[in-house]
């Protein structure tokens, strides 16, 4: 079908085929009722006018909903990783996605309030921004599942990272290479930032490196790792831990066209492993989210709460990884003309 052009209906295809609209259905839905003969000319006619069924609109008129309602960020790549495997997942257990944005001119409480409208029978949020009072109102209208946030409340059922554990494994990395002057950007007011920054602090003083431990305010744009970059360079560390990806990746390219070599230079580990951190160019070490293993049980968690499962555990929480990449090396003894910053 070309732009622009209306999506064949089923009263179209049941008109082109001369049979009734009832008739149609029945053939659409496999259902008995129909002879071969019948079914054939159907199927064939579907084919030719390139007619696709709306399953979202048969739910609906069924009283059914097997809609999983998605609200995730359109500027984190990390959230379209986490879709892919949120589809895979929903897909498994018969249930289809309906996702809902939020942009910088649509808000998380627009982005839901559209799925309501949808009638979903759940909702998973990716990293929600909303006050715990609101998303346990929410969950008192339909299970809400909470993805890369913990919510306090125990209406809200939660699946996410043990984000201070991945800042120590990056921390433990970098002291490994010999890196003392280690910094943290950080991911301002974003959901996770408090327990990345908690997990680098608690690295730092488990290292006794207490008296090197810096907090840059940071993002979770590339924007907010070029501005901390900026600021480093007036008096560049030998590592960096970033809140994500994203960030580290304006993080690099900030310490780049300042003059500094990494990893020869200065050090930076990212956080998520999104995709674009494993291109060719980018090569960053990262702290790795299970994307498949939260998405699984993200959706396993809705589809219990809506066919009333009791659950006794309302949170889950999973261990991240770190992948080595091309952006941390040994900590250096000088960088160039800056005099020596090492160990």
């Amino acid at each position: 079908m070309r732009a622009g052009e209306r999506r064949p209906t089923l009263a179209d295809v049941a008109a082109e085929a001369g049979v009734s609209v009832a008739l149609v259905s029945i053939v659409m839905r496999d259902a008995p009722g129909a002879s071969a003969t019948t079914r054939e000319r159907v199927l064939e006619v579907a084919r030719r006018l390139d007619y696709q069924p709306d399953s979202r609109a048969r739910l609906l008129r069924s009283g059914e909903s097997r809609l999983l309602g998605v609200v995730f960020a359109v500027r984190h790549p990390f959230h379209d990783d986490m879709l892919i495997g949120l589809y895979d997942a929903a897909d498994r257990l018969g249930y289809e996605l309906a996702l809902s944005a939020v942009t910088p001119r649509r808000d998380e409480r627009t982005a839901i309030a559209g799925l309501l409208q949808d009638r979903c029978a759940a909702l998973v949020l990716l990293g929600p921004q909303l006050p715990i009072a609101e998303l346990a109102a929410l969950a008192g209208r339909l299970p809400v599942v909470s993805m890369m946030r913990g919510v306090r409340h125990k209406a809200v059922d939660v699946v996410r990272t043990d984000d201070p554990r991945g800042l120590h494994l990056a921390v433990d990395h970098l002291v490994g290479l010999g890196h003392t002057r280690i910094a943290h950007v950080d991911g301002g007011r974003m959901v996770a930032s408090a327990d990345r920054r908690q997990g680098y602090r608690e690295a730092m003083r488990r290292h006794g490196l207490d008296a090197y431990t810096r907090v840059v305010l940071g993002g979770p744009g590339e924007e907010d790792g070029a501005r901390a970059a900026r600021e480093l360079l007036d008096d560049p560390p030998t590592a960096v831990t970033t809140f994500n990806d994203l960030s580290a990746t304006g993080l690099l390219d900030g310490l780049r066209r300042g003059g500094l070599d990494v990893p020869g230079d200065i050090s930076v580990v990212g956080y998520d492993d999104s995709s674009f951190s494993r291109l060719a160019h980018i090569d960053l070490t990262t702290v790795a989210q299970d994307i498949d293993t939260m998405a699984t049980l993200g959706v396993a968690r809705a589809v219990e709460r809506i066919a009333g499962a009791h659950v006794v555990h309302r949170e889950t929480v999973i261990p991240p990884r770190l992948v080595i990449r091309g952006t941390t090396g040994p900590a250096p003894l000088s960088v160039g003309a800056r005099g020596p910053i090492g160990e």
